[in-house]
């Protein structure tokens, strides 16, 4: 953060990347998070956005990142027989490992809540705003379906309901800072590699197709953690405003699912059959991602620690 701090120009070499997890380096995750972060809001008084030491040095972060990508998944492909919406399904159907809305709605306890609030803001506090990046990449069909949905995600027109304010709700009723970017120095590598994987695909054309891969899935598998995260809330007497984010969830997200797998995936590759694999890379590496987080977040719980970055909450003062 502090080489934002300077006049564009001024970044200077690039650190080595060799033997780091792009996955979870907490260190490295926030360099990746930061350079995107110049697309979406103003970091300082310089304007960093198009310098390009910044983009060279966000193009070899993102290089090592993809790379480390395709260790864990590979090229994800259908069998032939399989087309590219059955083969979400089949993604779907084929998740393992511990759940943490289960975990969360049985037995969690409301500090762990508030610490998912905090893993979440980087994300919910700009929820559809990464996806908006891919209306004017997409034509026909698949435009107007990812036109319908974020018409949803931002509140059917209204300020009062986008859902970034809904989630800015629900903080606010758990006591926690719903200010647009107050965590994120508490947050692991492991949190942050999810956002930078949706601005990787939202930030650069070639990869438009793995972005609706990643909506895809995310809607596809929203429905039944978000009613759990909401009863959750009400097993700690969070009242309706405090839950109203997830249960907007609860009844959209299925509509959703099928606008994004039935004509947002099907229309994008009927147009465009040479990106078949794209939507499905987008979407393995959403479950994996997840799936990483999901761990690191019962591990540390299962060992009574929190899974925030330690050092940088106490230097808040926070009480997570």
């Amino acid at each position: 953060m502090s080489a934002l701090q300077r006049q564009p120009g001024s970044l200077g070499s690039h650190p080595a990347t060799s033997d780091i997890d792009a996955l979870s380096d907490d260190d490295f995750d926030l360099a990746l998070y930061l350079c995107y972060e110049v697309h979406y809001r103003t970091l300082t008084e310089a304007d960093w956005e198009w310098d390009p030491g910044l983009l060279g040095f966000r193009s070899r972060l993102e290089q090592v990142f993809v790379d480390r990508l395709r260790e864990e998944i590979g090229y994800v492909t259908t069998d032939g027989s399989t087309d590219v919406v059955s083969a979400l399904d089949d993604l779907i159907r084929g998740r393992s490992g511990p759940s943490l809305s289960v975990y969360l709605s049985d037995s969690g306890t409301l500090e762990q809540f508030r610490e998912l609030c905090v893993h979440r803001s980087v994300y919910h506090l700009r929820e559809a705003d990464p996806h908006s990046f891919g209306i004017p990449r997409l034509t026909g069909e698949a435009k107007a379906a990812l036109v319908e949905i974020q018409y949803d995600e931002y509140g059917y027109g209204n300020a009062e309901y986008m859902h970034s304010a809904l989630f800015a709700g629900t903080m606010t009723s758990l006591g926690l800072d719903a200010t647009y970017g107050s965590y994120v120095e508490n947050l692991p590598g492991v949190t942050l590699a999810m956002v930078n994987l949706t601005s990787m695909f939202a930030l650069q054309r070639r990869w438009r197709a793995a972005l609706v891969g990643h909506l895809a899935i995310s809607h596809m598998t929203s429905v039944e953690p978000m009613y759990r995260y909401s009863q959750a809330l009400a097993r700690f007497g969070i009242g309706s405003d405090g839950r109203r984010f997830y249960d907007v969830h609860v009844n959209v997200d299925a509509r959703h699912a099928a606008i994004a797998r039935d004509r947002l995936v099907a229309s994008l590759i009927s147009a465009e059959p040479h990106l078949e694999t794209d939507p499905l890379f987008g979407a393995a590496a959403v479950l994996m991602l997840e799936g990483r987080f999901e761990r690191h977040l019962l591990d540390a719980w299962t060992l009574d620690r929190s899974s925030l970055v330690p050092w940088e909450m106490n230097a808040r003062g926070s009480d997570l």
